[in-house]
Formats: structure tokens, sequence, C-alpha cells
């Protein structure tokens, strides 16, 4: 029986909601359920809340939602950065139903209209709803608001189709970084030079449009739709196929045998196998190097420049630079390790030894953003009494939460496989950006409680003592990890042969 476009839409749309909820996380803790929530809800208020505050604030001698329009690609700039924390590409989604006798050309077209349709493409309006109930109704009614909630609607579509493009490039070579890198920048210059502003009153006076519902002012919004629609299928098709076919070349490579740790035994050989998945494989080098360029970015934009200069952005860069490491693989933790755990098993306490060790390598790795922290500390815009605070905060407070996650995650991810592999749940990455700013949140609560040299040394003791006792809290995730190894390891299995 052959199935039309729109069941098959509807089909795989009821196949990732049972895949969410399946999830052993998502499914046994309620926690994690009332955490997404308030979340979700926690940031639409302050979208709600920002868009008022902007449509008041914004109002002087221009209209408000004119100021608004000038720098609208502001508003899109940051979408399209914080879709690299929430959203995959179509051919990451792509390769457990490649199985089905369904084309993968109608399996793509479903994915990338679903991309577009997203409700994150609809999040946004919880700031211009707001903004344009304020600034626009009393000039141009309900009919002049939805015209240009329409026309927003569409840029953000387009915003996620450019993303889609640079993520499956990106996945394929860290250098097509520099591809989006470089358009926003030029897109930014010319809305400074000429300094008549030229490029910015051409962005005002054409969205402008929109209020009227002129068409023509909404049919290269749609071309650019079409043409990246195009692009994208053509590119992440043939690079799934690619991988799915296993048509890409391997090369050999050598490597240390690291024999300075053999003194330390079975400890040893786990740290030699954390090293080599980062010299080795393609998934963890990636994240490594992500790590590191963010790390490098963030150093230089707060040790030579103006923009973050605030207490907020401070601790918070500060903070993302310790945390970025772990937080590319720590969410996932024992994902990888579901390429071989059935060998990993198979050993008394070899899944102890593993935790430990994960846990040494990635104290570590916290000293290559301490040096590269040095020249903020040396420009005196971070003290060194906040760089050790966190230093220690993720040491002994959210590396163990993350190691919490290693009793629950059960999805294998692959070491080398990158355009369709799937690198963990929209739970796991909720997670992830609760340790971003709940840390955040408790540290400027203790330096407002007891000052910011008694707050800073507070957070190295807690950190201090979840280090000392990392055997302690190692000892009692790997028991409860081996309550659950059987589920867990049907799941590595179930995922690892899709």
């Amino acid at each position: 029986m052959k199935i039309s476009f729109f069941q098959t839409y509807k089909e795989l749309k009821r196949l990732d909601k049972l895949q969410d909820k399946r999830h052993p996380m998502f499914e046994k803790n309620r926690f994690t359920k009332f955490l997404i929530y308030f979340m979700f809800l926690y940031y639409a208020g302050l979208l709600i809340f920002l868009g008022v505050v902007l449509a008041k604030g914004l109002d002087g001698s221009m209209a408000s939602f004119h100021l608004f329009d000038q720098g609208f690609f502001y508003l899109l700039l940051v979408d399209f950065w914080c879709r690299f924390a929430l959203q995959q590409t179509p051919a990451q989604q792509i390769k457990p139903l490649t199985i089905l006798p369904l084309s993968r050309k109608r399996l793509m077209d479903v994915y990338l209209i679903r991309a577009g349709l997203a409700w994150g493409n609809i999040f946004t309006f919880t700031l211009l709803v707001p903004f344009a109930l304020i600034a626009i109704w009393p000039y141009y009614g309900i009919v002049g608001v939805l015209g240009w909630l329409f026309g927003y609607w569409l840029l953000l579509i387009t915003n996620s189709y450019w993303y889609l493009f640079c993520r499956a490039l990106i996945i394929k070579n860290m250098l097509w970084l520099i591809l989006p890198v470089i358009v926003d920048a030029v897109i930014v210059l010319t809305s400074f030079y000429p300094e008549n502003h030229l490029m910015s009153y051409f962005y005002m006076d054409w969205i402008e449009q929109f209020i009227f519902w002129n068409p023509f002012a909404y049919l290269p919004v749609i071309l650019c739709i079409v043409a990246l629609f195009y692009a994208n299928h053509k590119l992440q098709y043939s690079m799934t196929y690619n991988e799915v076919a296993k048509t890409e070349e391997k090369e050999l490579k050598q490597t240390s045998e690291f024999k300075m740790l053999n003194k330390y035994g079975i400890l040893g050989e786990y740290l030699k196998l954390e090293i080599r998945m980062r010299m080795r494989n393609k998934n963890v080098k990636k994240a490594f190097l992500t790590g590191l360029f963010f790390i490098f970015f963030f150093s230089l934009a707060l040790s030579f420049g103006d923009m973050y200069d605030g207490t907020f952005m401070t601790n918070f860069i500060c903070l993302y630079n310790y945390l970025v490491f772990g937080m590319m693989t720590l969410a996932t933790i024992m994902g990888f390790e579901g390429n071989y755990i059935d060998g990993l098993m198979s050993r008394h306490e070899s899944i102890f030894d593993l935790l430990r060790a994960k846990y040494i390598f990635n104290l570590g790795m916290l000293i290559i953003p301490f040096l590269i922290m040095i020249p903020t500390i040396a420009t005196g815009k971070v003290s060194l009494l906040m760089n050790l605070a966190y230093l220690m905060l993720v040491a002994g407070f959210i590396y163990p939460a993350f190691f919490q996650l290693a009793v629950y995650n059960s999805q294998t991810i692959p070491l080398n496989t990158k355009m369709t592999a799937n690198n963990g749940t929209w739970v796991q990455q909720v997670i992830t950006l609760v340790a971003m700013f709940a840390p955040i949140a408790i540290s400027q609560l203790l330096v407002v409680i007891f000052g910011e040299t008694i707050g800073f040394i507070i957070l190295i003791g807690i950190g201090i003592a979840g280090v000392a006792t990392h055997k302690i809290w190692i000892r009692n995730i790997y028991q409860r990890f081996m309550q659950r190894r059987y589920k867990n390891m049907e799941g590595f299995r179930a995922s690892r042969n899709a």
C-alpha cells in the first residue's frame, strides 16, 4: 500500500514523540519533566518582559517598531547561534528510518518541512507579540500586527534553514564555521558603514511593508526559503547517503602508547582510552575542538573588549570556559562507550574504573581553560579568586551532577559517524542549559549574602569537597548503574544497531 506524503509526515511526528517519551530520563524522572516545563515558562516570561521593555524603551522621536526593524538581524543572529544547542539537522534524525520501505528523498523532505514548521520558530513570538501589540497595534490595528508577525515568521524559517545548511557543513568540517561568522560580520558592519546607516534604513523600510501585507516585501524571503530548502535537501541527502553507505575513506594513523600511564594499572588504561578517543574518533575530536574554539573566542573577547564587561556576562563567560569541555561530552556520558559496552561489562568493576578515569581526565582538562584565562586575569577583567571559584565549582559540583546521567543514559553515540549521529536527546540538552545558568544564580546569591570574597571561598570549599569525595559518589553511581545494567545495555545495543 502506497503511503501519502501527509501520512508519512504524521507517522514520523508520532514516532519522534514516542522516542522522547520512552527515554529513561524522561520516563523515570518527574523532576526532569518539571524542570523542562519550568525553564520553558521562565524563558517565555523573560522574552515577554523584554518585548514590553523594548516597546516602551525604544519609543522616542521615531516609532519604536522602526528602531526594532533596523536591528532585526541581531534577533536573527542570536536565534541562529542558540539553535546549535537545541536543534538537530534532519540528517541526524533520518538514519534509523532508512530501513523502512520509504524513499529517502521523501524522508528528507518531511524532516525539512518539519524543521520549518517547528515550534522553535514560534517561540520567539513570546518577544514579538507583546512588542507588536504595544508598538504597532495603536497605529495599524490587528491587521498590521498580523502582517508584521507573519513576515518575521518567514524570516525565522529562513534562519532555520540557513542554520541547517551551515550546521551540515560544520559537521562535515569544522572550518565551515567561518562561513556564518563571516556572513554575520558583513551584515553587522554594513549596518554601521557607511556612516549614514543606509542599510539600516533599508531594513526599516523593507520590514515596514510587512505591516501593509505588501507581497513584494514577502517575496525575497519566500525565495530564500525555497533556495535554502533545495540546498539543504541536496547537501544533507548526499552527505547522509555517503555515511549510511560507508563510502568515506578511512585513514590509518599511528598514535602514542602513553607508556607513562602504565604504572596506574587499569585506571591508566582507561585514561589512555579517553586520550585516544579524542585523537582518533571524529565526533569526540570535534567536541574537543569546538570547545577549544569557544574558550579562545570568549576569553579574547573578554580580555581585550568591553562588550562583556557586565557582571553577569563576566561571571557567565568565566564559568562557561571551565564548563565547556565537560558539557560537550558529559551530558551524553556513556554514550560513546555504548559502542563497546559488552566488552566493558565483561570485567569486574570496569565501569567503576572507567568512570573514575573519565572524572580524573576531565579534571586534568580544566588546566587548559585556566591557562587560556590568564590574559583575563592579567587585564583585571576577572580576578584570580573568581577563576579558582568557578574552576572548583565545575570540578567538584557540576561535573558530579553530570556524572549522575551515567545511570540513565542508554543511547549509543557513534564515534565517527557525524551527519546521521544522534547526539543526545532534548532532555539532556535542557539539563545542559540548566548547568550553564543555575551555578551563576547560586554564586551571585552567595556574593550578595556574604560578599564577593567569602562567596567565592564558599564555592571553592564546595568544589574541594566534591573532588575529595569523588570515590564515594562515583561508587554510588556505579552501584546504581549496575542495578540498571541490563536495561541500559539493551538500550545501547538497540540504538547502536539503529
